[in-house]
C-alpha cells in the first residue's frame, strides 16, 4: 500500500518544528527515523496532513555527560547509543538493552525520541526510562516542560505529549556508587519485540542492599516499576534463592498481562518471574564487583 497524500516540511530548528506542529492543529507527524511511522503511513493507519522532518536539526542527536545526569538528544539513533563510550561508562544497562532492539538496520535509523513517542508497550526504551527515573524534556511553542518517565506513557501507543510538543532530550540521573544492573529479555526471534523484558538495579551499602529498582515491559499496557519487589530486596546481603524467589513472586502478583497471538497471560506472568530472577541476580553480583 501507499500512504495518503501529505505535505512535507523540513525543519531547520526545534522552533520551526514545533511551530509547524502547532500550525497543523493536531494533524501533523514528526519524521525522524521513520521505523514505526512509515509502516503506519503505508497501511494508512495514520493519515497526517503534514510530515515534519526533524533529521537536520543540529544538536538534537547529542550525547552529553552533565554534572548530575546524562543527556541524550531525542534524535540519537539506537546504534549511536549502543556504541557510545559515554553511555557505556555511566549506563551499561542501556548499552546491553540497545543490542536487543530490533535489527541493526533498524537501530541505524530508529531514534530514542521516536521510540518513546510511539510508546509501544513492548519496547525497551520506555521501560529503561521508567527504570532509571529519567525525565523527558519536551518543547512546544509555549516553551519547555519536563515530564517524569513514569508519567509519560498513559496507555498503549499513547503518551502525555501535547499536539504541538516535541521530545528534545532524555535526562538519565547518574546511579549511586556500588550499583549493579541486570537486563533480561525473551523474544521469539532475534529482532522481534520482547514478549517480556525486565531491568533491575541494586545498590549496596555496608554489605547490604540499600536501594533497588525493578521495571518490566511486555506485561501490561505501559512499562511498570514494581515497588513490592523492590522493597523485598532492601536489606538483603546476597542473591540467595529465597530473596530472588520473593522478588519474582511479587512481580508475578503485581502484573496483569494480556493474552495475544505471541503469548498467553499465564506464560507472560511465568516469564516475568524467570526474567526477574535473572536480572536481579545479575544486578546483585555486579553491585558486589562480581561478574554474573
Amino acid at each position: 500500500m501507499k500512504p495518503a497524500a501529505f505535505d512535507y516540511v523540513r525543519a531547520g530548528s526545534i522552533d520551526e518544528a514545533v511551530a509547524a506542529l502547532a500550525q497543523a492543529g493536531g494533524d501533523g507527524k514528526l519524521l525522524a527515523g521513520g521505523q514505526s511511522l512509515m509502516p503506519m503511513l503505508n497501511f494508512r493507519l495514520v493519515r497526517p496532513s503534514v510530515l515534519i522532518d526533524i533529521n537536520r536539526i543540529p544538536g538534537l542527536d547529542r550525547i552529553e555527560a552533565g554534572a548530575d545526569s546524562l543527556a541524550i538528544g531525542a534524535l540519537a539513533r539506537h546504534h549511536k547509543v549502543e556504541t557510545s563510550p559515554v553511555v557505556a561508562a555511566h549506563f551499561p544497562i542501556v548499552t546491553a538493552a540497545m543490542a536487543e532492539v530490533a535489527h541493526l538496520a533498524i537501530r541505524n535509523r530508529g531514534t530514542i525520541g521516536g521510540s518513546l513517542a510511539h510508546g509501544d508497550p513492548a519496547a525497551e526504551w520506555p521501560m529503561l526510562c521508567v527504570l532509571l527515573d529519567a525525565r523527558l524534556k519536551v518543547r512546544s511553542p509555549d516553551g519547555h516542560r519536563s515530564i517524569a518517565a513514569a508519567d509519560f506513557h498513559t496507555g498503549p501507543l499513547t503518551t502525555a505529549l501535547g499536539e504541538a510538543e516535541l521530545i528534545e532530550e532524555i535526562a538519565l540521573p547518574y546511579l549511586p556508587a556500588r550499583t549493579g544492573w541486570g537486563f533480561a529479555e525473551l523474544a521469539r526471534r532475534a529482532g522481534d519485540f520482547a514478549i517480556v523484558a525486565v531491568g533491575a538495579t541494586v545498590t549496596i551499602a555496608d554489605g547490604r542492599v540499600s536501594a533497588a529498582r525493578i521495571a518490566i515491559t511486555g506485561a501490561g499496557e505501559v512499562p511498570l516499576r514494581v515497588a513490592a519487589g523492590e522493597t523485598l530486596l532492601v536489606g538483603a546481603s546476597a542473591p540467595d534463592p529465597a530473596v530472588l524467589e520473593a522478588a519474582a513472586r511479587a512481580i508475578m502478583e503485581a502484573i496483569d498481562p494480556a493474552s495475544d497471538l505471541h503469548a498467553s497471560a499465564d506464560y507472560r506472568r511465568h516469564l516475568a518471574g524467570v526474567l526477574t530472577r535473572r536480572a536481579v541476580k545479575a544486578a546483585f553480583l555486579r553491585a558486589r564487583g562480581q561478574v554474573p
